[in-house]
């Protein structure tokens, strides 16, 4: 299995997380917005939004950008590569052992087919 950064993930992981920051990273993949437009949509303080952006800023996903006395948001350079590796090398693990589970029950149901024919004989 390839080795990934755990700080990376951890800060990713725990970033997408929550709900409100999925919603933020949601909004911002249609159009930037500023602070005060994110704690209008999600119905939060700006200190609470702040938090929220705080959080995907760390993670590399949103970069914020102060103009004037507006901060703008938008999304980051990251694109979670690492992120969906890490999580298609689990869902090839899992695809593997449902199959393995489905090529077991197989055999057992032929079994039973075969031990069935040879009682009612």
């Amino acid at each position: 299995m390839v080795l990934y950064s755990g700080t990376q993930l951890d800060a990713s992981f725990a970033a997408l997380s929550d709900a409100t920051r999925r919603g933020v990273l949601e909004q911002l993949g249609r159009t930037d917005a500023s602070i005060s437009d994110l704690a209008e949509t999600f119905h939060m303080t700006l200190t609470g939004i702040k938090k929220h952006v705080r959080v995907l800023e760390h993670a590399g996903l949103v970069t914020t950008e102060k103009v004037g006395r507006v901060r703008t948001c938008r999304l980051g350079p990251r694109r979670l590569d690492q992120e969906t590796a890490w999580l298609e090398g689990y869902r090839q693990l899992w695809a593997s052992r449902f199959e393995e589970l489905d090529n077991v029950l197989e055999e057992l149901t032929q079994q039973e087919k075969r031990n069935g024919r040879k009682r009612g004989k």
